[in-house]
């Protein structure tokens, strides 16, 4: 009988899933809204759920050929005590069903089921790595205790910079002002909405103060400088720590790259694959790591 693998990255934003068969064709893929472990239990798996069955309803496949699936979940906020041993109690029809955080699929993915790490910007900031075989994170510890370097961290820095403008302690800036005009220019409404901000809300100020940066913005600029040298001690510590590869993943990466040293880039490897050709990897589909790459 044909072998099936079904991968899922379950995150904050989004569940993604796709179904390959043994020589890793895909023949279906799915995608259902949030999924990490913040939602709770009966939220998580109800998506993880649906975005299953729907991936295998697309590929068509019959009761005996789901019962022989060997499936690995790449989620979000597992970490959390308790979560794990929980997901180990909920029923999938599935040969095996593993579990690992969506950090761990994402840099098993980026260096073709090898050893490596990955250190992922955007609206946090994490390190996953792997030296061989085992598996460790650097960071990662949650808004606004750690995530240095991250969307979260960029718009926390707006914010301070930005209501110290309004106080006068600081010189105003394009970047201020772009700041303090969601608020009207008024401090009680700013405070109003940090009360409840969250880190995603504070990480939508991170294009504004990418833009301002490379318009030469002065503040704008220290704010990302001071970014780019956390980002690079993450990757400094990554190789410190035995990696012989990483490289850098999420939603502000691309934009962070251009501020890092041309000796840091250089050290840099580009991903071999992404999150959901990790969590393929971790349901036992055969790993193409970086040294068989052509």
């Amino acid at each position: 009988m044909t072998q099936f693998f079904l991968g899922v990255d379950a995150g904050g934003s989004n569940c993604r899933c796709r179904l390959v068969d043994a020589t890793g064709r895909v023949l279906a893929t799915a995608q259902a809204g949030p999924a990490n472990a913040g939602l709770g239990l009966a939220a998580l798996y109800a998506t993880l759920r649906e975005v299953t069955e729907r991936a295998i309803g697309t590929a068509g496949l019959d009761a005996a050929q789901v019962a022989g699936i060997r499936a690995a979940m790449g989620i979000a906020g597992i970490s959390r005590p308790g979560v794990r041993a929980a997901l180990d109690d909920l029923a999938f029809p599935f040969a095996s069903t593993v579990f690992d955080t969506d950090a761990a699929i994402a840099n098993l993915g980026a260096h073709g089921g090898g050893d490596g790490a990955v250190l992922i910007i955007g609206t946090g900031s994490v390190a996953q790595v792997r030296v061989r075989g085992q598996n460790f994170r650097i960071g990662g510890y949650g808004f606004p205790i750690s995530d240095e370097g991250s969307g979260a961290a960029l718009g926390l820095s707006a914010m301070r910079h930005a209501l110290r403008a309004l106080d006068g302690r600081s010189r105003a800036t394009p970047l201020s002002t772009a700041v303090t005009e969601r608020f009207g220019h008024d401090t009680a409404r700013a405070v109003a909405w940090m009360d409840q901000a969250t880190p995603r809300d504070y990480g939508s100020f991170a294009p504004l103060v990418m833009d301002h940066a490379e318009a030469d913005d002065a503040i704008a600029r220290s704010i990302v400088e001071d970014a780019v040298g956390h980002i690079e001690r993450f990757i400094e510590t990554i190789f410190e720590r035995g990696a012989a590869r990483c490289a850098l993943l999420g939603g502000l990466s691309a934009k962070m790259r251009p501020w890092l040293r041309a000796r840091t880039v250089a050290r840099l490897s580009e991903p071999l694959g992404d999150a959901l050709s990790g969590a393929l990897y971790l349901a036992g589909l055969p790993a193409r790591p970086a040294e068989n790459q052509p």
